[in-house]
């Protein structure tokens, strides 16, 4: 592709230079002309004039026609022979000179016309350097008639001049083909230096979008992440106000509860949104592929989904289907949730439909609505981070504006192609594309919870509050806990148990952030050390910077990401001893 495209820049500069050659011809034409005339029959001085400027004329024509059609590379090569043939042929006119005006008994006037040509021949190397055909036809369409005189010519002399042409033309094939080089080595450096030029233009613009990004993500995330704080603050405020008035009736505190936790709720679907497309980017999504039983799925869906249908009083049609996509099936799950939660939100009347086709790259799994539709405009916007085109309030009812930028980047992650057909006040349509697989492809088992059980544990956290919460939490659960703010501090507790009795430790759960700079990596890392063997960790970070959770998960670790509920802890303990006994078991 690149040596096309300097074959192309090439042949336009020997077009480029034709222009010149056209004033050399007709300016030293002229004084060749003025040098003969009265000493060369005009019979032979008159046509030769004649058919030079006949050639100019026509290599002008050409030269014009070439820079106003469009040019392929068929056709480049048919324009490079053209010029060569004009340059052959006003060689041989030029050539001709030699005995067209040598007059015997006028030896000046011959050795004028040798030094003409002589300069004409050097001078080709600039002009036609550019396709060596052109170049070296032309050396010898020139010479070869003066060579041909210099052998008429007697004694020494013609020998002389026949040795300093055949020296002539070794140096100028030798400097054309120096000047190709140079020339060709140029202009491929100058493409390269164009490409540079635009992949910079394209990272500075890729840099200038992504800042406006953020600051437009920063900004909605700010208001987004203040008022359930803010909300939450007011409850708080209107609890300590019942507190001190006396006991708080249980009718409000379970009213207060319900506001608080449903508030939380909110909060923590944003931080989750937000941990999503950070891990997303941070590249430490795992791909889990298998194969997927779509209509399965399908019918999970219809039944997740019917309430909403209900409640908006809109048809909610699924298309039953038998085939099988290899893919991760939660992370396709989110993506049609994704979806499918937008299209009833943005559907006020008609339908929703979910339902696949078959293609020849696989399956493309379509949903449909007749909702407010998407103007052209927009189509790329709506998967950017917080951009709701109906919800310029940014009423949290309708969601955060983080779905389909999760949908775009976990599509981008599975390979899946993402497509959008929409028109406004028609409705949309949301496409993703798989492949298919075999249907006796068995699928792989699906895993059970694992029970709850009963262990020892380590928990690290510079926070007090939070380690208090904790340790009250897990120690309702059952748990033994040796708890600190430090590795230091858990050694000290667990040290005091070790000497009244046996004091096992079965699990580790640290923070990531710690004070002095410490990790929740290096907490467990200490603490296995103390312990004299491994111990199996939990490592619980509010991070959601890209880097930070590529560092986390690096770790090895299990990661539970803040805010996080009872239920994810537990789960999460449980999850990490059951492991931690395969390992033992095996």
């Amino acid at each position: 592709m690149q040596e096309d495209k300097i074959q192309e820049a090439l042949i336009e500069h020997l077009y480029r230079n034709a222009y010149g050659v056209v004033i050399s011809n007709v300016t030293i034409s002229l004084g060749i002309v003025y040098a003969l005339y009265g000493s060369v029959p005009t019979q032979w001085l008159v046509p030769w004039i004649v058919a030079v400027y006949a050639l100019i004329v026509a290599r002008v024509v050409v030269a014009r026609r070439f820079w106003k059609h469009p040019r392929t590379p068929a056709s480049l090569r048919r324009w490079a022979w053209a010029a060569a043939g004009f340059s052959w042929a006003s060689g041989l006119l030029w050539g001709s000179l030699t005995w067209i005006g040598y007059v015997p008994d006028q030896p000046h006037l011959f050795a004028f016309i040798v030094a003409i040509l002589a300069g004409l021949v050097s001078g080709t190397i600039p002009s036609m350097s550019a396709f060596p055909p052109a170049l070296i036809g032309s050396i010898f369409a020139t010479t070869i008639p003066v060579a041909a005189r210099f052998t008429t010519m007697p004694g020494a002399v013609g020998d002389a001049y026949l040795f300093l042409l055949a020296c002539l033309i070794a140096i100028n094939i030798y400097y054309g083909r120096i000047a190709y080089r140079m020339l060709h080595e140029m202009i491929r450096l100058r493409l390269e230096n164009v490409g540079l030029i635009g992949h910079l233009q394209e990272e500075r613009d890729r840099a200038q979008t992504a800042d406006k990004a953020k600051t437009r993500f920063l900004a909605a995330a700010s208001h987004d992440l203040r008022q359930p704080i803010h909300a939450l603050g007011l409850l708080i405020s209107t609890l300590s106000v019942l507190g001190r008035r006396g006991d708080v009736p249980s009718g409000d505190a379970r009213n207060l509860a319900s506001s608080a936790r449903a508030i939380v709720g909110n909060l923590s679907g944003l931080l989750n949104a937000l941990l999503d497309i950070s891990k997303l980017d941070a590249g430490v999504v795992t791909v889990a592929r298998e194969n997927v039983d779509l209509g399965e799925l399908f019918r999970s869906l219809r039944d997740e989904f019917a309430a909403s249908a209900r409640a908006k009083n809109l048809s909610w049609r699924v298309v039953d289907t038998s085939v099988h996509v290899d893919t991760d099936p939660m992370m396709l799950k989110r993506i049609l949730d994704n979806l499918l939660t937008n299209a009833f939100r943005y559907t006020n009347s008609g339908s929703v439909l979910l339902g696949c086709r078959r293609r020849a790259t696989g399956v493309e799994i379509q949903v449909w609505d007749t909702g407010l539709g998407i103007p052209e405009d927009q189509k790329a916007a709506v998967f950017e981070e917080f951009v709701q085109l109906n919800n310029p309030a940014r009423d949290r009812a309708q969601g955060l504006g983080l779905g389909l930028a999760i949908v775009r980047r976990t599509a981008e992650l599975l390979g899946h192609p993402l497509e959008l057909v929409s028109a406004p006040g028609r409705g949309s349509m949301f496409s993703v594309t798989l492949a298919s697989v075999n249907v006796d492809t068995p699928a792989l088992p699906i895993s059970t919870p694992q029970e709850q059980a009963v262990a020892s544990l380590m928990i690290v956290d510079d926070e007090r509050e939070v380690l208090d919460a904790m340790v009250g939490l897990l120690t309702l659960e059952g748990h033994r806990i040796y708890a600190g703010q430090s590795a230091a501090d858990v050694q000290v507790a667990h040290s005091k148990a070790a000497k009244q009795g046996l004091a096992p430790v079965d699990l580790i759960v640290a923070d990531y952030r710690l004070r002095d700079n410490a990790t929740g990596v290096e907490a467990i890392k200490s603490l296995s050390a103390y312990l004299g063997h491994p111990v199996p960790g939990i490592i619980v970070t509010g991070d959601t910077s890209p880097s930070r959770i590529r560092e986390a998960t690096a770790s090895g670790f299990r990661i539970l990401h803040k805010p996080v509920s009872g239920d994810d802890l537990r789960e999460a303990i449980a999850a990490v001893l059951a492991a931690d006994r395969r390992e033992g078991d095996s």
